[in-house]
């Protein structure tokens, strides 16, 4: 929604909008002129000299239907679109290159629009290379877009290339069930009008379009190599080297290799997000200057709140990350620990979604049992109301409060008789602990 709004705002549109609480990026906006109201109330609208004809309306399902401000608007005949329709109109004016899936979305759509750049990019979080979550470049035949999957919102979009990292199933409050998730992604697939580039292995039956061709992309282990001669994807990273707190890959593709490529956020994950960020890139741009565009992939910065790094001391490391799902938090998990081996692993997760929580209960159970200890905060509720007998307590762990927290990792910290790692994990308002955690610890 804010990079709409940014963007509305910079094509010379009064913007002003709702949300339930201030944060950094709300501020971000309010000091670009945008005015924002963080109270749900019709007095909050009347004064902005909105009228039928001259205002467009766009909601996110985020919104609940019993919002104040929404019923104004639609009863009185006002124009609403959701965000994913306005986001499918933008971009068609541009070759759009989506990246859609359950898992890796933000950081792989970030990654294109960083081998791309400059470019126009409407992204899923802030770039930590350009500080914003919208990019903006009238000579690029491009626009990189995170296709969300959620409410159905990508079937409103015109892939011309399109990533899909992953069909885990999840928002089973909107699919109902894993076959009805897949076969939205499916549905999806037939909207693409040039290429689908699709993590290697995954369960999904792409319905394409006369022409449009799929490729495959993946990370094969060196030792992996010539195991399975006839099952490699068509664009793969190997001879993966780590150390030193720095990853090195070799990038295989259908014509050649590009040797000795730099992780720009060295994070176990981010080889087949990149992997995959650098399939789209030699499909866009072509072979000719590919290496150029490789040679980009150091330089990147990452995506805020994903896997960032706010402490690093011999004592102690605290990352903090957007994962959510069980399958995001495995591979998380299984990122810090290629890290750092030999260090205590301490969890802080917050759920989101009662919804969610209840729906993968038992995964959450399995992967927060694989880290040393385990600490939850009460459920983030975000659009839903609570539902009976649905707790972080089902999941295993110990629960705390939200003023508790810090107090409860010093002590921890303190106690441990090796170094640790502290993650906090999660999609709710877990990161508006981030700044006091790092500086207690």
């Amino acid at each position: 929604m804010s990079a709409l709004a940014r963007y509305f705002k910079h094509a010379g549109y009064q913007v002003s909008g709702y949300d339930r609480t201030p944060s950094d990026l709300t501020k971000e906006l309010e000091l670009e002129g945008i005015a924002i109201t963080y109270i749900d109330a019709v007095d909050q609208v009347n004064g902005l000299g909105l009228s039928s004809d001259n205002t467009l309306v766009v909601r996110t399902p985020a919104v609940p239907e019993d919002s104040a401000i929404y019923t104004y608007f639609r009863e009185n005949g006002f124009i609403i679109k959701k965000r994913a329709e306005v986001l499918g109109m933008v971009t068609r004016q541009k070759k759009a290159l989506c990246v859609a899936g359950t898992h890796g979305k933000t950081t792989t759509s970030t990654m294109i629009a960083h081998l791309l750049y400059p470019t126009n990019a409407f992204l899923g979080g802030i770039s930590m290379n350009y500080r914003t979550n919208l990019l903006l470049d009238e000579k690029s035949e491009w626009v990189v877009v995170e296709a969300d999957e959620y409410d159905r919102s990508f079937h409103q979009l015109t892939p011309y290339i399109s990533v899909v990292t992953a069909v885990d199933a999840d928002h089973l409050d909107i699919y109902g069930t894993e076959e009805a998730y897949r076969e939205s992604f499916a549905q999806y697939t037939s909207l693409i009008t040039h290429a689908l580039v699709m993590k290697h292995g995954i369960a999904l039956q792409p319905r394409l379009q006369p022409g449009v061709k799929c490729y495959t992309y993946g990370v094969i282990e060196s030792s992996a190599i010539n195991s399975q001669p006839t099952d490699y994807p068509d664009f793969y990273a190997t001879n993966i080297r780590i150390a030193d707190g720095q990853i090195v890959f070799d990038f295989v593709t259908p014509e050649g290799k590009i040797c000795n490529l730099q992780l720009g956020v060295p994070v176990y994950v981010n080889i087949e997000n990149a992997a995959a960020a650098l399939t789209v890139a030699y499909l866009a741009e072509g072979s000719s200057h590919f290496s150029v565009l490789c040679s980009r992939l150091s330089s990147f910065k990452g995506v805020w709140r994903r896997f960032n790094i706010h402490v690093n001391t011999p004592e102690v490391v605290y990352i903090d990350d957007y994962a959510h799902h069980p399958q995001e938090i495995a591979t998380t998990i299984d990122s810090v620990r290629k890290l750092y081996p030999n260090r205590r692993l301490i969890g802080v997760f917050q759920p989101h979604l009662y919804t969610r929580t209840r729906d993968f209960a038992e995964g959450f159970r399995l992967v927060l049992g694989t880290l040393d200890e385990a600490i939850l905060l009460p459920i983030y509720p975000a659009r839903e109301l609570p539902i009976p007998g649905v707790t972080s307590e089902m999941l295993g762990g110990k629960v705390v409060q939200k003023d508790e927290l810090v107090d409860v990792l010093k002590e921890r910290i303190a106690q441990s008789p090796t170094p640790v790692v502290v993650l906090t994990i999660g999609a709710g308002d877990i990161d508006r602990l981030v700044p006091e955690i790092a500086k207690k610890i």
